[in-house]
């Protein structure tokens, strides 16, 4: 009887987590669409329809995450359609990554839409922003909760569909509508090889459910024999265009010709976080025996990991020395955005040695929080500037905006990696992870650091520091409530969310029954691994110290320029991938687009459809020259058929 009543709780609380889990994903969907087609005109209806819509998915989220933490479930599927063997599910599984990555989505999703309603008041298209965040929001979750590859890539092109409707959002502007195209196509060139390794997995393993898949995988280290390596690395190829790694990071930073709330979004918890995440749900595939096809045989001996730790640290290195030389804020914080996704990309990498991605995991989360400040913080100081974004054209901000400046320092704080602030101790989890794995990505981990903390620094002294150097910063004033309550808000989590154990809750879902360090938390770094803290905090220190040596005395122009010369330009020109793209890739493709042209006008169209119909065109008009309807005329073709058959039967 106790063992019934046992086995009858645990469906009813599995009963409870999938109603929970359906509502979270459902709620933005159902506001999104209410509101375009209920409330298209009110302006605040609309607001308000959609705000609580994700706030009450907030709520749900944290009461699933309170009650069941890491607990693992699958929610029963539907099934949507069976082809040749493959039967197609949507169905959602919740466990700790799941739980926590929805918490991080809604909650920030909430705050930058109360967000908006400031930011946003004087956007004659207020409705239809509100209502494609709430798409963007339900787009996310579905990645999040997805139990199986087809779920998850459907729901993954629907972010890019959502992200190219907010980038160009104000498609008036050609900047905002090329913005968005290239956004849009440079994420397709990463999605075409993401389909190809799910193909590849499916043709291999049978099957896509991702429970199954880690089952399986885990059975049998080698299930993919040859085709392990390539597959991981078409899989990865999704990850590189959502979360923007080197050579598909170019169009992160020109996403930011969209509405600021959305860059916030894209940046701390829906499109770019979508790869990192997927790397980390997947992460099994990156820890199993690697091989190489024939044709790839040079590659023996080198991991998908390993190339995946390099790219990573490639992206975060490059992108940091590129803001080093930004004027414009978003544009700063977009780097910034790229660098630290590349830290996470390489910690997947590098902890496919120990089975254990939660440090990349655990940066995403914190990451979450300080840059949705940092970038809500850059909109209000755009906003108060009259939409200046030059850093130069500003200054004198900090008694004139005291919550954006706070808040905003705080956030660059917990970026930099300053403890006790959030950042310090995720980043000091990927830096420990690749002193054990790797020194030389230890120090691409400290290095970065120190440029984080020197070109944000260098943003914070220059824009609220000095004396106003613009007409809008000498008229700036703090924005109103709407605006700076999210700022508030997301403070506590940049600051004090590191210090729940977080490492430790994620680390158990890597590494079940994993030892842990109890409560040492605070301190935990410098006693766990007190050289990756050391040399991490002393990376801090030195990067605000060289900041501050060339910017704090409020100068007019940047100083640093001159001393770097030409390197300075290139960094201001982003090293020209642009324009290499331009000059090599554009046309290249339009001579391939040429090719196939000719191919289809004249071979296919021409001469193989063309020309068979004028065979057939001319052989019937032949024909029908013999069809006279004269009697005389068959006679003789019929006594010459019969003359021509007797000569040759004579022969």
């Amino acid at each position: 009887m106790e063992h019934a009543a046992v086995v009858q709780h645990a469906v009813e609380s599995g009963s409870k987590i999938q109603d929970l889990a359906w509502a979270i994903l459902i709620l933005p969907l159902v506001m999104a669409f209410g509101t375009a087609v209920l409330t298209p005109k009110n302006r605040t209806l609309s607001a308000a329809f959609n705000i609580s819509g994700v706030v009450v998915a907030f709520l749900l989220s944290f009461t699933l995450f309170c009650v069941y933490g890491g607990q693992s479930v699958d929610a029963t599927p539907f099934h949507w359609l069976p082809v040749a063997g493959l039967d197609a599910e949507i169905g959602l599984h919740l466990d700790a990554l799941s739980t926590l990555m929805l918490m991080a989505v809604t909650g920030v999703g909430s705050l930058v839409m109360i967000y908006s309603t400031g930011y946003m008041h004087e956007d004659r298209s207020y409705t239809r922003f509100f209502s494609t965040l709430s798409l963007f929001v339900f787009s996310m979750l579905g990645i999040v909760l997805a139990n199986n590859l087809l779920m998850l890539f459907v729901f993954w092109e629907l972010v890019g569909v959502s992200s190219y409707l907010l980038i160009g959002f104000w498609y008036e502007k050609p900047s905002a509508g090329d913005a968005s195209k290239k956004a849009f196509l440079t994420n397709r060139i990463g999605d075409f090889g993401f389909m190809l390794g799910i193909l590849a997995i499916w043709s291999l393993a049978g099957t896509l459910d991702i429970a199954a898949l880690k089952a399986k995988f885990v059975a049998n280290p080698a299930l993919l024999g040859p085709w392990a390596g390539l597959a991981g690395l078409l899989i990865f190829m999704g990850a590189m265009g959502k979360s923007a790694q080197f050579p598909l990071h170019v169009w992160l930073p020109d996403a930011m010709e969209g509405p600021t709330p959305v860059s916030a979004l894209i940046h701390a918890a829906t499109m770019v976080a979508a790869g990192v995440y997927m790397l980390c749900r997947l992460f099994f595939l990156y820890t199993a025996t690697a091989g190489w096809p024939a044709a790839l045989g040079f590659l023996d001996g080198v991991s998908a990991a390993t190339i995946i730790t390099c790219i990573g640290g490639f992206t975060a290195l490059f992108a940091a020395v590129i803001a080093v030389q930004q004027d414009d804020i978003k544009r700063i914080l977009a780097y910034s955005t790229l660098s630290q996704l590349g830290l996470m990309v390489m910690a997947v990498g590098l902890g496919a040695k120990t089975g254990d991605a939660s440090a990349s995991m655990y940066h995403l989360v914190t990451h979450a929080g300080f840059k949705a400040m940092l970038f809500l913080g850059a909109g209000s100081v755009i906003h108060a500037c009259h939409h200046e974004q030059d850093i130069w054209k500003m200054g004198g901000l900090r008694s004139k905006m005291p919550k954006t400046f706070w808040t905003f320092a705080l956030g660059t704080a917990a970026l930099a990696g300053l403890p006790p602030f959030s950042g310090f101790y995720s980043k000091d989890e990927i830096l420990a992870v690749a002193l054990e794995a790797n020194p030389i990505f230890f120090g691409v981990g400290v290095l970065v650091t120190v440029l984080t903390t020197f070109y944000m620094s260098r943003l914070v002294l220059v824009a609220f520091f000095g004396k106003p150097r613009g007409e809008g910063a000498d008229h700036a004033h703090e924005s109103p409530s709407s605006m700076t309550l999210p700022l508030l808000v997301l403070a506590v989590p940049s600051a004090f969310i590191a210090w729940l154990p977080l490492g430790e809750f994620l680390s158990g879902h890597f590494k079940p029954g994993h030892a842990t360090h109890g409560g040492d938390i605070l301190f935990g770094p410098f006693n766990h691994n007190p050289i990756a803290a050391v040399f991490g905090l002393g990376a801090v220190l030195f990067g605000f110290s060289l900041a501050y040596s060339l910017y704090g005395k409020a100068p007019t122009q940047d100083p640093l320029s001159a001393k770097l010369g030409l390197l300075s330009q290139a960094m201001r020109n982003r090293f020209y991938i642009d324009e290499i793209y331009d000059g090599i890739v554009v046309p290249l493709h339009n001579l391939l687009s040429q090719i196939a042209d000719a191919i289809d006008r004249w071979l296919i169209a021409g001469l193989a459809v063309r020309g068979l119909s004028g065979v057939v065109e001319i052989a019937g008009r032949a024909l029908r020259l013999v069809q006279t309807g004269s009697i005389q005329t068959y006679a003789f073709l019929f006594t010459a058929g019969v003359l021509l058959i007797v000569l040759l039967a004579l022969k």
